[in-house]
C-alpha cells in the first residue's frame, strides 16, 4: 500500500506544481478517504499536507482544523515523530489564530513549547521553539501584552544566537522593533531596538543579504515608520529610496520571469506533439532544462524545494511561492505581509516623504496605481461593491482589514493633494469614498473615523466655512487616544476659529492653543511644535505683540525647514512672517520673505497662499509708492481670486458639499454580530503609520488687512448655503 501513498503524493506534487490545487488536493483526500487501512504516519502526512493547501489557497479554514485536529489524534499514539508533532501544532495554532479562537491558540502553543523543553537540546528543537516564540509574540500583541509578546521574541532572538543563526536573529530583532513601535512607551527603548536592527543586519554577509528579500523590505519600512513618527523626513527619503528600487528591480525580474515561464509552456507544449523528430526532442528538452535553471536562478536555490513523503524519514519541505516575502527560514516561513500590499506599501511611503515637497504628478501616479492593485487584491477577497463587515469570511478578515487601510491612507493623501491644489471636487470625491467605505466596515476602519472628521474640517476651512471646519476638527480630537492627533486637531481647530475673527472665537482658539503650547516639547517629533508655534504666532499678532509673534514664528519656521521639508508649511510660515515685517516697517525683509513665499506657493499650485502672498505684496507696493509693480501685482492676484471663487463656487454646486460640511457626525449603523470576529483584526488596525497632518497648517487670510481674500471667505460661506 505504500506504492499508492508514493504514486498520489507524487500525483499531487504533479497537480501542485501545475497550479491545480483542488486537483492535488483530490489525490491526497484519498488516503484519508480511503477504506483501506494505511500507517498512521502516511495518514498524518497527507492530512497536514491537505491543511496546508487549504490554508494557503482557500478560505476552508474549519476543513484544514478537522485534518489537523485528527492528525493530532493519531500522533499521540505514535512516540516519536517529534517534527510532524511540531508541524501539527504550528498549523493548528494559524488556523485558531484565523478563526479568532485566541485561548485555544496560546493553549496549543504552549503545548508545543512544553514538547520540545522536555526533550532537551537539538538544532531542529530550537528551530521550531523559534517557530512557537514567534507565533506567541503575535498572539500576545492581539491581546495588547506587548511586554510579554517583546520577552518572547527575546527568547527566540537568544535561541538563534545560540545556533548562530544569523538571519533568524535579524527576523527576531525586527519583530521586537515592530513591536517596540507600537508601543512606543518610550524613546529610548525604541532606538535600542532601532540599532540592535542596524547591527544585526550589518553582521550579515553581502550573499546572505542579497537573499533575505523579505527581511530587508520588513527593516527598512520599520526604520521609515521610526523616522516618519520622530519627523526626521530628510533621513526617511534615504529609506524610502532603497525601498522604491528594490521593488522596481524586483519587478523587472519578475517580469523576467514570466517571460521565461511562457517560453517553458511553448516548449512544453511543443513536447508533447506526437511525430515529433528524435532530434527536434533532444534539442526541446535541452532547452527546457536551459529555461528551467534560469527560472530556479530568478527564484534563488531555496524556494522551490520539493516536498517528499518518507515514512522513515520526517521531512516535509514545501513548494514555495516566487511571490512570497519570506521573513524567516523554516519552519517559521512566515510573511509579513503579501507582497502585492509590502508593494503597494512602498508606494505609500513615496507619496508620504514627496507630497510635502510638491511633486504631486508622480504622487497622483503612485496614488493611483496603489489603489487600483488594493482594489484587485480586494476583489480577490470577495470584497466587491455592496459587500459590508458582515459579509466576510473569518480568514478573510485579517487581509481585508489590512487592504481597507491602505485604501484608506492612500485616500487620505489624495485629499490632501486635491486640497493643496484647491481642486476642491476630487478632494470630496476621495473624501465621499472614505466616508462610504467607513460605513460598510465600520469596526474594522474603526480608527479612521477621526481622520475622516480631520479631513472633512479641512475640506471645510479650504472653501471658507471656518465655523464648520472648527466643528469637526473638535469632533476628531474627540474619536481618537492619540495625543498627537488630538494636539493636531486642537490646532487646526484653533486656526479655524481665529479666521472665523471675532471675539467669543478667538477666546476659544486661545483656549485650544495656550494647553498645548505649555506641553508642546513633551510630544514625540516636533510636528506638533511646529503646529501650535504657529497657531501662537497667529494669536500673538492678533493681539499686536508683534516682536514676540515674530519670535514664536521665526522659531517654528527654522523647525518646519530643517525637519519637515513641508513646502506649503514653510510658505505659509514665510507669508505670515513677511506680513509681520511689514507691520513692523521692515520692507526690505518683507519683500524678499514674501517673493520666496509666492514662489513655493507657485510650485505647490496653492492658490489660496498665493492669494494671501499676493494681498500682502499690494501692501507693501502700495506703502512703497511702487505704482507700477502694485497694479501688476493687483491683476494677477484678481485673475487668482475668480479662479479661486470659481472653484468654491464648483465644490458648492456638488451634491456632497453640505453633507462633508454640516455639523453632524457620521452616522453609522453598528453590527454587534461582527464583534466576535474582531479579535482576528487585533490592535494592529489600530496602528496609525503616522503619516504627516493632511495638509499642513491650513490657510488663512493675512492678519492686517486682506480684506478682498476676507471678502471672498465670507461671502463663499453665505453664497453655498443659499445656492444649495
Amino acid at each position: 500500500m505504500e506504492g499508492v501513498a508514493e504514486g498520489l503524493w507524487g500525483l499531487a506534487d504533479y497537480h501542485e506544481k501545475r497550479g491545480e490545487i483542488g486537483k492535488a488536493i483530490k489525490c491526497l483526500e484519498a488516503i484519508p478517504q480511503s477504506s483501506v487501512s494505511f500507517l498512521p504516519i502516511v495518514e498524518v502526512k497527507f492530512r497536514l499536507r491537505i491543511a496546508t493547501l487549504l490554508l494557503r489557497h482557500s478560505h476552508n479554514v474549519n476543513q484544514a482544523k478537522s485534518h489537523l485536529e485528527r492528525s493530532q489524534l493519531l500522533l499521540k499514539s505514535i512516540p516519536s515523530c517529534f517534527e510532524l508533532k511540531y508541524r501539527a501544532y504550528s498549523l493548528l495554532s494559524q488556523c485558531y489564530h484565523l478563526v479568532g479562537a485566541i485561548p485555544s491558540q496560546k493553549q496549543i502553543i504552549s503545548k508545543a513549547i512544553e514538547l520540545i523543553e522536555s526533550l532537551g537540546e537539538g538544532f531542529e528543537a530550537k528551530l521550531w521553539y523559534c517557530n512557537f516564540s514567534s507565533q506567541l509574540a503575535n498572539v500576545l500583541v492581539i491581546e495588547g501584552d506587548y511586554e510579554n509578546s517583546i520577552s518572547a521574541l527575546q527568547q527566540g532572538f537568544n535561541c538563534a544566537a545560540e545556533i548562530s543563526y544569523a538571519e533568524l536573529q535579524m527576523f527576531f530583532a525586527t519583530s521586537i522593533l515592530h513591536v517596540r513601535l507600537m508601543q512606543w512607551d518610550d524613546l529610548h527603548s525604541v532606538e535600542s531596538a532601532v540599532s540592535k536592527c542596524d547591527e544585526v543586519w550589518e553582521s550579515l554577509d553581502l550573499n546572505k543579504r542579497q537573499q533575505c528579500h523579505g527581511l530587508f523590505f520588513y527593516n527598512e519600512l520599520l526604520h521609515v515608520f521610526y523616522r516618519l513618527r520622530i519627523c526626521d523626513y530628510k533621513n526617511t527619503a534615504q529609506h524610502v529610496d532603497r525601498l522604491d528600487a528594490a521593488v522596481k528591480a524586483d519587478m523587472q525580474k519578475m517580469q523576467q520571469f514570466q517571460e521565461l515561464k511562457g517560453e517553458l509552456d511553448a516548449t512544453n507544449q511543443s513536447l508533447l506533439q506526437p511525430d515529433l523528430h528524435h532530434k527536434d526532442r533532444s534539442r526541446l528538452r535541452q532547452k527546457q532544462a536551459q529555461i528551467q535553471q534560469q527560472l530556479d536562478n530568478i527564484r534563488g536555490a531555496s524556494t522551490m524545494v520539493r516536498e517528499h513523503l518518507n515514512t522513515k524519514r520526517d521531512v516535509n519541505v514545501r513548494w514555495v511561492s516566487a511571490d512570497e516575502l519570506k521573513l524567516a527560514p523554516s519552519p517559521i516561513d512566515g510573511e509579513w505581509l503579501p507582497k502585492s500590499a509590502v508593494y503597494v506599501l512602498v508606494d505609500l511611503m513615496f507619496v508620504i516623504c514627496v507630497r510635502p515637497k510638491g511633486v504631486f504628478k508622480e504622487c497622483g501616479k503612485r496614488i493611483e496605481s496603489g489603489i487600483h492593485v488594493i482594489q484587485e487584491e480586494l476583489s480577490k477577497l470577495g470584497i466587491v461593491d455592496g459587500i459590508r463587515e458582515l459579509d466576510l469570511q473569518h480568514s478573510a478578515i485579517w487581509a481585508a482589514g489590512l487592504y481597507l487601510m491602505l485604501l484608506m491612507q492612500f485616500l487620505e493623501n489624495k485629499v490632501a493633494v486635491e486640497l493643496t491644489r484647491a481642486e476642491y471636487v476630487e478632494a470630496q470625491e476621495a473624501l465621499v469614498q472614505m466616508r462610504n467605505l467607513y460605513s460598510r466596515f465600520p469596526t474594522i476602519l474603526r480608527s479612521c473615523e477621526s481622520i475622516i472628521e480631520m479631513l472633512r474640517g479641512q475640506y471645510a476651512h479650504s472653501v471658507g466655512c471656518f465655523g464648520e471646519a472648527a466643528f469637526h476638527f473638535t469632533e476628531a480630537a474627540k474619536l481618537t487616544e492619540s495625543k498627537s492627533v488630538q494636539a493636531m486637531c486642537q490646532v487646526y481647530a484653533a486656526i479655524s476659529y481665529i479666521c472665523v475673527d471675532d471675539g467669543e472665537s478667538s477666546s476659544q482658539a486661545l483656549d485650544l492653543i495656550g494647553p498645548i503650547y505649555r506641553t508642546m516639547d513633551s510630544f514625540v517629533g516636533v510636528r506638533e511644535k511646529t503646529a501650535v508655534l504657529f497657531a501662537y504666532g497667529l494669536m500673538l499678532m492678533k493681539q499686536h505683540n508683534l516682536q514676540e509673534a515674530r519670535i514664536r514664528l521665526a522659531s517654528g519656521l527654522q523647525i518646519a525647514h530643517n525637519h519637515f521639508g513641508n513646502l506649503q508649511l514653510v510658505s505659509q510660515y514665510l507669508t505670515i512672517l513677511g506680513s509681520l515685517a511689514l507691520s513692523l516697517r521692515d520692507t526690505g525683509q518683507a519683500r524678499e520673505i514674501l517673493r520666496s513665499a509666492l514662489t513655493l506657493a507657485k510650485k505647490l499650485f496653492d492658490i489660496p497662499t498665493q492669494i494671501w502672498v499676493l494681498s500682502v505684496l499690494t501692501e507693501l507696493y502700495q506703502e512703497l509708492g511702487e505704482q507700477g509693480n502694485e497694479k501688476e501685482n493687483s491683476d494677477y492676484q484678481r485673475k487668482k481670486v475668480d479662479d479661486l471663487q470659481k472653484r468654491i463656487v464648483d465644490a458648492q454646486s456638488s451634491i456632497h458639499h453640505l453633507e462633508l460640511i454640516n455639523k453632524t457626525k457620521l452616522e453609522v449603523q453598528k453590527m454587534h454580530e461582527f464583534d466576535g470576529k474582531r479579535s482576528t483584526i487585533g490592535p494592529s488596525m489600530m496602528i496609525n503609520l503616522d503619516i504627516p497632518e493632511s495638509v499642513g497648517l491650513t490657510n488663512l487670510p493675512s492678519t492686517r488687512s486682506s480684506s478682498r481674500l476676507l471678502d471672498l471667505d465670507s461671502s463663499s460661506r453665505r453664497r453655498g448655503k443659499r445656492r444649495i
